[in-house]
């Protein structure tokens, strides 16, 4: 099969050219694979586990910092916060449970999340920077650093009860 038809295949019916791989690559026909495509989907795999790992970090940081500090609205969005902050700490454990070797990952980009969070929870909260910066860090370095025994702690756990 001709290049400009493998690409052509994969443009026009994207399930047909999976399962078409798939095909190929089962019974060995590594000749007739449209190996640059094949190469983009596996590539995008592994970006498409980054961006949930970050999206749910900073989820989980955002409704952290509701729950510790959204005094006025704790009350009525407690049970609503909760189920998210377990939610979004079961979706961080099913990705690392597949990949471990994300956790430098979530460890790398931390700080950059929590900030996300940090940011997301003022803007709902309505409470402004200067005056938020002294229950809620605007910096911690890295998750390892949020609550596991470092010099800059977050008053509450990313880890929950059970960690990761």
């Amino acid at each position: 099969m001709s290049l400009e038809l493998k690409s052509s295949l994969y443009e026009m019916d994207y399930q047909l050219w999976l399962d078409q791989t798939v095909k190929q690559l089962r019974s060995h026909d590594f000749n007739n694979i449209d190996l640059d495509n094949l190469i983009e989907e596996i590539e995008s795999l592994g970006k498409s586990d980054k961006r949930a790992i970050s999206s749910y970090l900073r989820k989980l940081c955002e409704h952290l910092l509701k729950l510790n500090y959204w005094t006025s609205e704790r009350e009525v969005c407690f049970r609503g916060w909760d189920i998210e902050i377990t939610n979004f700490r079961l979706q961080i454990q099913a990705i690392l449970e597949d990949s471990p070797s994300l956790r430098n990952y979530l460890d790398e980009n931390f700080a950059r999340e929590y900030g996300n969070g940090r940011k997301l929870f003022l803007k709902a909260s309505g409470l402004n920077l200067a005056g938020a910066s002294h229950f809620c860090s605007p910096h911690p370095k890295s998750l390892s650093q949020s609550g596991r025994g470092t010099s800059i702690r977050l008053p509450f756990s990313l880890f929950g009860r059970r960690g990761w």
